[in-house]
C-alpha cells in the first residue's frame, strides 16, 4: 500500500509539473518580446542619460543589450540573465540596425556580495573578430575575449584593444559585480520561438534569413534614430 501512494503521489507530482511547463511555454515567445521591449528601454535611458555614450555607440559593430541580470538570488556568485543582441547590417557593419538575436549570461562573477540584486548592462562589440567569437557559441568573458569597463561620455582615454566595452547600472544593494568570468551564449529555444525555427544567432544578426519580430523591430528603430551611422574610428 505505501508503495502505490508513493506512485500516486509521483504521477500527481508529474502532472502537476508538465501542466505548469505548458502554461509557461505559451506564455514564453509574450515574454521573449517583453524582453525585447524591456532592452530598448534600458539603452534608451542610458543613452539619454549619457552613460553610454552615443559616439562609441556609432563606433560598435554590435551592441548585446542585458536588461535584470539577477546575481546571487539562488546561487553565490552566480549570475543569470538574457537579452538581444543586434548588429549593424551590410558589409564591414556600415549599414543601419537589422534583427536581433536572444542570448543568455550565466556562470561566476568576480566581487564582493553585499545581497542579491538586478543589474542592467550595455555591452559594446567594438570589432568583427568579437562578433565572430560570441556568434560562434558560448564565449567567457574576460578570457575568450577582453572585456573593459566602458569609459563615459567625458573621458579622453583610449578604448583601442578592448574587444567589447562593458556599461551597467544597478538597482538595490550590490557592491563589486563584475561580468568578467561569466559565459554569454546564443538562446537557442528563445530564438526558436521567436522566428519560427531552429536557426543560428549568426544567420539572424548577420544573414537576413528572418524579419524581425514587433519587439525586435522596435529595438532597431531607435537605434536607427539614435546613431543612424557608423563611425569607422575605433
Amino acid at each position: 500500500m505505501p508503495k502505490i501512494k508513493a506512485a500516486g503521489v509521483y504521477l500527481l507530482a508529474v502532472l502537476f509539473l508538465v501542466s505548469f511547463s505548458v502554461a509557461v511555454w505559451a506564455d514564453d515567445t509574450s515574454k521573449d518580446e517583453e524582453t525585447f521591449g524591456n532592452a530598448a528601454t534600458v539603452l534608451q535611458s542610458m543613452l539619454d542619460a549619457n552613460s553610454v555614450p552615443t559616439n562609441l555607440l556609432a563606433k560598435a559593430d554590435c551592441v548585446i543589450i542585458l536588461p535584470s541580470v539577477k546575481k546571487g538570488a539562488f546561487i553565490v556568485g552566480g549570475t543569470g540573465g538574457r537579452g538581444p543582441m543586434i548588429c549593424r547590417g551590410g558589409k564591414n557593419f556600415i549599414g543601419r540596425w537589422a534583427t536581433p538575436a536572444m542570448f543568455s549570461i550565466g556562470g561566476a562573477s568576480i566581487g564582493m556580495q553585499v545581497g542579491g540584486t538586478a543589474r542592467d548592462f550595455v555591452l559594446l562589440v567594438m570589432s568583427s573578430r568579437a562578433v565572430d567569437k560570441v556568434l560562434d557559441g558560448k564565449t567567457k568573458l574576460g578570457s575568450d575575449m577582453a572585456v573593459a569597463a566602458g569609459p563615459g561620455a567625458t573621458s579622453t582615454g583610449a578604448v583601442g584593444g578592448a574587444d567589447i566595452l562593458s556599461y551597467g547600472r544597478a538597482s538595490g544593494l550590490f557592491a563589486g559585480m563584475s561580468l568578467s568570468g561569466a559565459s554569454l551564449s546564443p538562446d537557442d529555444d528563445a530564438n526558436m520561438r521567436l522566428y519560427g525555427s531552429a536557426i543560428s544567432a549568426r544567420d539572424i544578426v548577420l544573414g537576413g534569413k528572418v524579419k524581425a519580430t514587433a519587439g525586435g523591430r522596435g529595438l532597431a528603430s531607435m537605434l536607427n534614430t539614435k546613431v543612424p551611422k557608423h563611425s569607422a574610428g575605433k
